[in-house]
This record gives structure tokens, sequence and C-alpha cells, in this order.
């Protein structure tokens, strides 16, 4: 798969990023933070829900160990998508290059890669990381420079277009897969269940993504398991007969 392959599926991803950061390089000046601080935070963290979070409690003056273990809390899923996606990367890859990958890696960019029939290849990657986070970081810059000039209504309309990303990802595989669709089924009524119920609403956003990841996906794996193919049976010759003898 190669790079323009790559810029072409981050395209849409990287239209999206602009708006949601838009919104964050505002909330950060709107909490007192000089123009540089929120265009630094986001070329150094590629991730949109650490960085409100993050600049959030940095505002309100939280310690280090608050600071870090929330960032620890909400970013870990990052581990188990990284690690999903290093099964189709193949070993040719070198550590350097993982840790290109392992940056770049966010929701949507995952999902778009995950769905790819092929093995990966770092230009790909390249192209569809390097074009989200151009994205990312030019839609801060904007709203750095440009966000006192919009009213405070239209901020926080932009932060739907990140719902409206995950909808965009989801919908066309579920229409396609049962699997998908049970997943996205059961992934909304374990978040409810998780909102609703008394004791477990008081569960951080962090953990609740990384239980309902693992769960919900230990389920639909048990039911819909995937069949691999035995690598050593003979492949059948055109006649109908199977090679490997004379």
């Amino acid at each position: 798969m190669k790079f323009t392959r790559g810029l072409k599926d981050g395209l849409p991803i990287a239209l999206g990023y602009v708006s949601v950061a838009f919104a964050y390089a505002v909330l950060a000046r709107n909490t007192g933070f000089p123009l540089w601080f929120p265009i630094l935070v986001s070329a150094t963290n590629f991730t949109g829900t650490g960085q409100f979070v993050g600049t959030e409690l940095i505002a309100a003056g939280a310690a280090l160990v608050e600071l870090f273990s929330a960032m620890l809390i909400i970013n870990i899923r990052y581990t188990l998508m990284s690690l999903s996606l290093s099964q189709k990367m193949g070993s040719d890859f070198p550590l350097w290059q993982r840790a290109i990958v392992a940056f770049g890696v966010t929701d949507e960019n995952y999902a778009v890669a995950i769905r790819q029939p092929q093995k990966l290849t770092m230009p790909y990657l390249l192209g569809l990381m390097g074009c989200s986070f151009f994205g990312w970081v030019g839609g801060t810059a904007l709203g750095a420079v440009l966000g006192d000039v919009f009213p405070p209504s239209l901020m926080s309309a932009l932060g739907i277009a990140l719902y409206a990303m995950f909808v965009a990802i989801i919908i066309p595989p579920a229409r396609k897969e049962k699997s998908v669709l049970l997943l996205v089924v059961i992934s909304a009524a374990a978040s409810c269940l998780f909102y609703f119920t008394p004791v477990l609403k008081n569960l951080s956003d962090g953990w609740v993504i990384i239980i309902c990841s693992v769960v919900c996906t230990l389920i639909v794996s048990l039911l819909f398991p995937r069949k691999q193919e035995n690598a050593e049976t003979p492949a059948k010759k055109p006649d109908g007969r199977q090679g490997g003898g004379q």
C-alpha cells in the first residue's frame, strides 16, 4: 500500500480533526494559556481526549501525580490498539518505525488501518497518520490564532465533529458484518450501564473505555471466532487434485 493511498484515507480524518482541534485551542486560550501552549501540546501529544482533560487539570493546578494518572487511564487504550495493529504490520518494521506508528495511533487512524485487507506498510501508515496529524496541529494553530473571533456557541458546536467521525467510521462495516453490528450494540449498552448505574458511574472515563473495550471485544470474539486456514494442507491443483506428490 502506497503513501498516496494513506493520504487519501487520512484526509477525511484530518478535516474532522481541524474543527475539534480548533475547539481545543479555544478552550486552552480561554483558560489563560498563551498562544503557543495549545500548539505545543498538539504537536507533542496526539490525543484529543487526553489534551482536553490534561489542559483542564493543568489550569486547575492539579498535582503531577494526578495529571499522570489521568493521562495513563485515558490513553492506555492505545496500547491495545497498537498491539492489534502490530499483527498487521509484519516483521520488517524496525523499532524506530514502530515508535513513529505508535505516536500516530488514534481511534480514527486505528479504525481505518485495521480494516485494510492487506498487510500494512510504512508508507501507507505515514500517509494516513501524517495527514491526520497535520490536520490536528493545523486546526489547533487556527484555533489559537482566530479563536477569539468566533462566538462561544459556535465553539461548543465544533466538538460534535469528533462524534460524527466515530459514526462515519462505524456505520459502513456494521452494515456489512453482523459481528461489527453486535459489537456496536453491546458497546453502547455497556456504556449506558456504566453511565446510569450508581456505583459504576463513579469510575473514570478512561477505565470505562478500557473495561468496555476488553469485555465487549472478548464477547464478540467468542461468538464470531475467525477461522484460520490450515497452512499444512497442500494446495489443490486446478484439476482438483492435491499438490505435493509426483
